[in-house]
């Protein structure tokens, strides 16, 4: 049986079923835009790579982590 590479497997959601729309129309669960949510199942693993990187920036300078 042959597994899946880090490359083609999937990116999973980072959905943490914290779902509210803030002010700025990003979920304050996971950080993720309206677009990025309705688009994450078509988006590839590099796509869904940057919006992860686009949400822990979010969640940064929201001071929800540090850096």
């Amino acid at each position: 049986m042959t597994g899946l590479t880090e490359e083609e497997r999937p990116v999973a959601s980072p959905c943490v079923h914290i779902c509210a729309l803030e002010d700025d129309d990003t979920c304050s669960g996971c950080q993720r835009s309206i677009t990025e949510i309705t688009d994450w199942s078509r988006m590839t693993n590099a796509e869904r790579r940057e919006t992860l990187q686009r949400c822990h920036d979010r969640a940064v300078a929201k001071g929800l982590l540090i850096g």
